[in-house]
């Protein structure tokens, strides 16, 4: 993967989930943000390490991160290529002593991810990919070796699913996955790593009929475009981080662009959200 700037974010990432596991599975005091979501010392020193480097990095390329995303709209909508940040996702699993938490980091660049690094702290494993750049697994001291999403369902369709967040909506996707495909086997997995899962091809879709914010999927969405994924909106139209007043994304599909079964999946989720 060619991209100037990606040896040196890979790196920030490194540095920030050495600087999130000092306080894992330690006395932790959690405070509560403005919207109720829980943050610890550990997201905000993982902050500070990437807000720093990603500055130091390219002075010309603004930041916005989770733990300050208090940057006026009009200023934001100047913006044409940013750094898109999650120092901590996962922080509901990083409280509760699972090793299901990731740094995120995604270079956007008109409304599109450009790259995005997903870092898991606890055992070092890395994944970064790009939109017609390719995409990458690799462990601590081993080669990275190239990922790609699979485009026909192994034994059984499997389906990503969040441990925290659901809607009825999207039990009754599922219900309606069912019919289509049979049984279906889920893979309950926290964070950023639902779209890991499908990039490396161990996991047939990620569907997400409840809220999201963009720090949450910019990153792993470039993970899954580079391994030939995508994520698309309800109407079909691929997800984008264009400047607006909240962060909110829409609901969304997360699946291989190949899949023969793209449409019948759009039309289920269009019918039931």
């Amino acid at each position: 993967m060619n991209h100037p700037l990606l040896p040196a974010v890979i790196d920030l990432v490194r540095q920030a989930g050495e600087a999130i596991l000092p306080y894992w599975r330690s006395e932790l005091t959690v405070t509560e943000k403005v919207d109720a979501s829980p943050v610890t010392a550990a997201d905000l020193a993982a902050h500070l390490i990437l807000d720093t480097g990603l500055r130091a990095l390219d002075p010309g390329i603004p930041v916005l991160s989770e733990e300050a995303a208090d940057i006026p709209l009009a200023e934001r909508k100047g913006w044409h290529r940013w750094w898109l940040v999650d120092p901590l996702d996962g922080t509901k699993e990083f409280i509760a002593g699972t090793d299901e938490f990731t740094v995120n980091v995604a270079l956007i660049e008109q409304g599109r991810v450009v790259f995005g690094v997903v870092g898991m702290p606890v055992g070092g494993r890395c994944y970064y990919g790009g939109a017609g750049l390719g995409a990458w697994r690799v462990e601590p001291a081993e080669q990275a070796h190239e990922i790609s999403v699979r485009i026909a369902p192994d034994e059984a369709f499997t389906v990503v699913a969040s441990r925290r967040h659901s809607s009825p909506a999207q039990e009754r996707l599922l219900n309606g996955l069912g019919e289509l495909f049979g049984d279906l086997a889920l893979a309950n997995i926290g964070s950023s790593l639902k779209f890991c899962l499908l990039a490396e091809g161990t996991a047939d879709c990620y569907p997400r009929l409840a809220p999201t914010s963009q720090w949450d999927t910019a990153a792993a969405q470039g993970v899954l475009e580079g391994a030939g994924g995508e994520v698309l909106d309800l109407a079909g139209t691929a997800l984008t981080y264009e400047a607006r007043e909240d962060f909110l994304n829409p609901s969304f599909l997360a699946l291989p662009v190949a899949a023969e079964w793209r449409t019948e999946l759009i039309q289920l989720a269009r019918a039931l959200d």
